[in-house]
């Protein structure tokens, strides 16, 4: 049975032709305007403003596994899922005043193209084969597949299939038209996505103050959760002892306290942030000053992000402990975390309910729509045009992209239509993470020594990539069993499923130590500057002084909110 009014469909509806009718404006006038080269389909080079990329940065990196899985690890472990985006906020920081201008002096315009300036052909093969089989395989579908279950239970099931097609076509209608027209849409999507998501806070504050008996009041919701769990908001998770029951056990192995700070957090985040064609693409057609500001803001954007995802988990969390949700949270008797925010949306007010629906379906749509512009991108460019048809058009490049756009969408659809990747089995934050966490190590050590070592060599590259993923395979899956439960390396904690394990983030941090050790030794054997390095001058990272304030604002703001939490 739906539940839904004639309302909520009416907003939502509208969110759609106003998202579709101002990307078709777009491609209209930019058509109009006789651009149709291969660079701007995929870069949208040089037409995206400084809020057009920060706002699409953000509308790609939000997505079903924030709304749901974020909101999930609220409830479970509370306002310490923060640091993955305030962490986010200082990489970003980062990024711009040290990643971009390397990327932007050497005319770099996707992920492959870098490995190959900077190490080999064979490196850059290696790599876009990867990524290809990574987006496709895990990130588009799993998108994909997390959104269609988030919005069928929205609206209370049954419509699983027709959501799939729904929103992969609706992906289509934008990507087709190429990074500018994504880049943007973006800019809706985001206001959507906040207004949306502010509206379901507010309603979860008011829920809290509502079951408690304090009135339709946000603000005593607000104090009434931290009273009634003040072990939700503390960012800093204390080591567990022989004593401490698995739930504070599992809450260590997700985020390890101070200690996930010196290992696997910045790494996660800077390449992510760095070293990815998903994020990176909506900067490397923009000039210097245009994309700096563009990523500083998307940082300054991702400080209030877990308002968005994360607080409703903790209302949830709230509620649930004093009596209420039981239903929501515990469908057939088996619980579930990831339920939280389903749980808060169904309480939502007619025509509220349609607004949450078209913010969720915008954070779906647009990173759907920018992973499959980056699957285009590596595929024409690193792949079809280098290897398959070296004489290509620019006309053709931008057919054969919108013909790898199509693909990739059928495929994932394929993937997701009977959960063959077993999504559903693992929970869609855990699969994401799996996948791409275990070869993190091994990337970022290969981009930040290649940027910034002029005496990498390219066989110290590959050797990289392989150890950072055996490592990070063997600090995950066999290092408790192999070398005991307490090393000087690490702590292993029972994981209440019969076995013994790491946290993630200190095996990601070993894998990544390991790694940049073995790729130093190996270029001690080489030339002492390879033929192929970067040439870096002090002035490629100095910064504006409007630049320079967003970042210190930002900085402050970060540790005003640690301050706040710790």
């Amino acid at each position: 049975m739906s539940k839904f009014a004639t309302i909520d469909y009416v907003i939502f509806i509208i969110y759609f032709f106003v998202v579709a009718g101002y990307g078709y404006w777009i491609y209209k006038k930019k058509k109009g305007e006789g651009v149709s080269d291969s660079k701007d389909f995929f870069l949208a080079e040089g037409s995206l403003t400084w809020w057009a990329i920060g706002a699409s940065l953000i509308a790609s990196n939000i997505s079903a596994e924030q709304f749901i899985g974020m909101s999930g690890n609220g409830f479970f472990v509370g306002v310490a899922v923060a640091a993955y985006e305030w962490v986010a906020a200082i990489a970003l920081i980062i990024v711009a005043v040290w990643f971009i201008p390397v990327y932007l002096k050497n005319k770099i315009f996707t992920m492959p193209q870098f490995l190959e300036t900077r190490y080999n052909e064979s490196v850059s093969l290696i790599m876009a084969i990867f990524w290809l089989f990574l987006y496709v395989f895990v990130n588009l579908t799993s998108i994909l597949y997390l959104g269609a279950i988030a919005i069928d239970n929205m609206a209370g099931g049954g419509n699983f299939h027709l959501i799939i097609i729904v929103m992969a076509i609706f992906a289509l209608i934008i990507t087709l038209g190429g990074m500018k027209v994504i880049g943007f849409t973006d800019v809706i999507q985001v206001v959507v996505l906040v207004i949306g998501g502010l509206a379901t806070t507010y309603i979860a504050l008011t829920l809290v103050s509502d079951h408690f008996g304090l009135g339709h009041d946000a603000l005593a919701g607000w104090n009434k959760m931290m009273e009634a769990a003040p072990d939700h908001f503390k960012m800093m998770i204390d080591k567990p002892t022989v004593n401490s029951p698995q739930s504070e056990i599992n809450k260590y192995l997700m985020l390890p306290g101070i200690a996930m700070y010196f290992a696997g957090q910045w790494i996660v985040n800077l390449n992510y942030w760095g070293c990815n064609q998903y994020i990176t693409q909506r900067a490397l057609g923009a000039d210097l000053k245009t994309a700096r500001t563009g990523i500083l803001f998307a940082g300054f954007m991702k400080l209030a992000m877990p308002i968005i995802v994360m607080l409703p988990g903790i209302a949830a969390y709230v509620i649930y402990q004093n009596g209420g949700l039981q239903a929501e949270m515990a469908p057939g008797g088996h619980f579930n975390a990831d339920n939280a925010y389903s749980a808060i949306l169904g309480f939502l007010p007619t025509g509220m309910k349609g607004l949450s629906l078209a913010a969720l379906t915008a954070a779906i749509v647009a990173s759907l729509a920018g992973k499959a512009n980056s699957i285009s991108t590596i595929y024409t460019l690193d792949i079809h045009k280098k290897y398959i048809d070296k004489t290509a058009g620019e006309k053709k490049l931008v057919n054969i992209g919108r013909i790898a756009i199509v693909a990739a969408m059928i495929l994932s659809i394929g993937l997701t239509w009977n959960d063959l990747l077993g999504i559903g089995g693992e929970g869609g934050f855990t699969f994401i993470q799996k996948y791409t966490g275990f070869i993190s190590p091994g990337v970022f050590a290969m981009f930040f020594l290649g940027m910034f070592w002029k005496r990498t060599t390219g066989a110290a590259a590959i050797a990289g990539v392989i150890t950072g993923f055996a490592l990070s395979v063997l600090f995950n899956n066999y290092a408790p069993e192999l070398f005991g439960h307490e090393t000087w390396l690490y702590t292993a904690f029972p994981n209440g499923k019969g076995g013994w394990e790491i946290p993630f983030h200190i095996c990601m941090g070993w894998a990544f130590f390991f790694t940049m050790l073995l790729m130093i030794v190996m270029s001690l054997f080489g030339p002492k500057v390879n033929p192929k390095a970067f040439e870096l001058d002090k002035s490629m990272f100095k910064v504006a002084p409007s630049t320079l304030a967003l970042i210190v604002v930002t900085l402050l703001l970060v540790v005003a909110l640690y301050a706040r939490f710790w």
